[in-house]
């Protein structure tokens, strides 16, 4: 064909396979949600009194490992902690440092079933163990540093 056919055929085959993989890790987080299984894991959070910044943190993290979007563990983390921040009488500090720590949770431990890590893997033409190596390693540490500079600010608030 033209060159222009050849230059969207290179184009669309990486891309179409991270659109595939995001629309599958959204119909799990679906899936996860319809399931009962964050009720059912929040519930066993605060049966064991965890912080309720290190709840949100955790449920993330489980969520972003399970499905894969940082987004969908992000959302369904929110709607899972609303009810005990409402509940808390926390200060608006407080409040925020709490959803920056679901934030951060929702970062860890990007890996295979992440569009964003294929992605990644794709454009800088590395392979699975490599990015793995480079990519999921990167991802947990700035989860991790995150989480700790959101400590911070919620033992100051």
């Amino acid at each position: 064909g033209t060159a222009l056919e050849k230059v969207l055929d290179s184009a669309l085959g990486p891309v179409c396979s991270v659109i595939l993989i995001t629309g599958a890790g959204g119909m799990f987080g679906g899936v996860l949600r319809a399931s009962g299984i964050g009720d059912a894991l929040s519930d066993s959070l605060a049966w064991i009194g965890l912080p309720i910044i290190l709840a949100a943190y955790l449920i993330a993290v489980i969520l972003r490992v399970a499905q894969g979007s940082a987004t969908v563990a992000l959302v369904t983390t929110a709607g899972l902690m609303a009810p005990a921040v409402l509940a808390g009488g926390f200060s608006p500090l407080e409040i925020a440092a709490i959803t920056l720590a679901s934030a951060a949770g929702s970062v860890f431990a990007s890996h295979v079933n992440d569009s964003g890590f294929w992605l990644v893997g794709r454009l800088m033409g590395m392979d699975v163990k490599t990015t793995l190596k480079t990519w999921t390693v990167q991802q947990s540490l700035e989860s991790v540093a995150g989480f700790g500079l959101t400590l911070l600010v919620f033992w100051i608030g």
